[in-house]
């Protein structure tokens, strides 16, 4: 008899789409985002050094062709990663933007500039651990064979099985309030 509900998944997909492309280019007319552009975008003004390193970290992950912008396809897959990505996917992506080097493992220090960034976004200063404890906490607990690094695979496993890293982790990239803008916003498109 058909689709009584009178509106497919793609139809909505397609809809949405149009939604954040429109989005898009309202707030970004050149159809690029500049680093500065991603934080008026977003709201991230006056952040101290370690956070505004982490939003510039953010920011070079997102710029998937490394030319120095986020163009739609770039922000549609940073938010369809953050908003609806399986939890592997988004625990592959947090490893990549917290190996600020790009070596392919995590070390103490990488790590601890990223908590810190997190915590100075998230004004989480009054933590039962320091930054400093948290961090050799996390190693302690899931640097499998005690290299002082963290493999892809020591990472994405530690997560899943420490819930504290895990939360600290998904504030990191709570866009929560973001994506409630950006609604906000849609609808008075």
């Amino acid at each position: 008899m058909g689709n009584k509900s009178g509106c497919t998944v793609d139809v909505m997909q397609a809809v949405e789409m149009h939604l954040w492309y429109k989005k898009f280019m309202l707030e970004c007319p050149s159809g690029q985002l500049t680093l500065h552009e991603f934080k008026q975008f977003f709201g991230l003004r006056g952040l101290d050094p370690e956070a505004n390193e982490y939003i510039e970290q953010m920011f070079d992950t997102f710029d998937m062709n490394k030319d120095g912008y986020m163009d739609f396809m770039e922000y549609v897959a940073a938010l369809s990663l953050v908003m609806r990505g399986k939890m592997e996917h988004k625990l592959r992506w947090y490893f990549k933007l917290y190996d600020v080097d790009g070596n392919g493992c995590i070390d103490r220090e990488e790590l601890l500039n990223i908590i810190k960034a997190i915590h100075a976004i998230s004004g989480n200063d009054n933590a039962d651990l320091s930054v400093e404890d948290f961090t050799n906490r996390v190693f302690d607990r899931i640097d499998v064979n005690g290299d002082g690094e963290l493999s892809l695979e020591e990472f994405v496993e530690g997560a899943r099985e420490d819930k504290d890293f895990m939360d600290v982790m998904m504030k990191s990239l709570d866009l929560t309030h973001i994506v409630t803008m950006l609604h906000n916003r849609r609808h008075s498109i």
